[in-house]
């Protein structure tokens, strides 16, 4: 009686990311690249984002400016974790973080004009070990733009902002971003008038960290 040997064929090998049957599809991303333990507990030092966000600041005729100024804006901003986290055991503990900010837009009221500005900015992410991480930021930058007397009358302006918001992170690496600031524009007394535009300033987006 002649043996008949029957082989298996040889299974190709798993390629990186692949997934089991029944498991999740695999993003090839590591969460450890950006988070200092699980997602929430604080970011890693190094860890980088990509912002893209739009929204509206409604003018506030305050500190000296008589006109509401209501404007249109959209920013691309990369941010770089600059410690560890601190304040380990306290309700404080969190990130610093550099940011740089390019942004543009357009006054719609009470007349249409441009606007166009770089800033740089310092935020302080909270660890909370939740996907809600709120953050505190102040900026500061320069600013071209069309918007002239009675409030401004240089093309030349400088741009400070303060305020926070908060990343609710839909995937490890993946946020969206909600923030609420006072923005202010004015050329620190270098032309006549200067009296400032000013207002609320809320913007939306999202954030990819890597």
């Amino acid at each position: 009686m002649t043996g008949v040997c029957l082989r298996a064929a040889e299974a190709p090998p798993e390629a990186p990311g692949d997934s089991k049957p029944g498991e999740p599809l695999s993003t090839g991303f590591a969460a450890d690249a950006i988070w200092q333990g699980a997602v929430g507990e604080g970011f890693a030092r190094a860890a980088q984002s990509l912002s893209v966000e739009a929204g509206a600041s409604r003018g506030l005729a305050v500190f000296g400016s008589r006109q509401q100024h209501d404007l249109a804006l959209m920013s691309l901003s990369y941010g770089h974790i600059l410690s560890q986290v601190k304040g380990q055991g306290h309700w404080y503990r969190g990130n610093w973080e550099a940011r740089a900010e390019v942004l543009g837009g357009a006054q719609f009221s009470p007349t249409d004009e441009w606007l166009a500005g770089l800033a740089v900015h310092l935020r302080y992410d909270f660890a909370t070990g939740t996907r809600l991480v709120p953050f505190v930021d102040v900026g500061a930058g320069v600013t071209g733009t069309g918007i002239r007397e009675p409030d401004l009358s240089s093309i030349f302006e400088f741009n400070l902002r303060g305020g926070g918001g908060v990343h609710w992170f839909l995937r490890d690496n993946v946020a969206l971003t909600l923030e609420v600031c006072f923005f202010h524009l004015s050329d620190a007394e270098m032309t006549s008038p200067n009296l400032g535009a000013n207002g609320v300033l809320g913007m939306v987006g999202v954030s990819r960290f890597f």
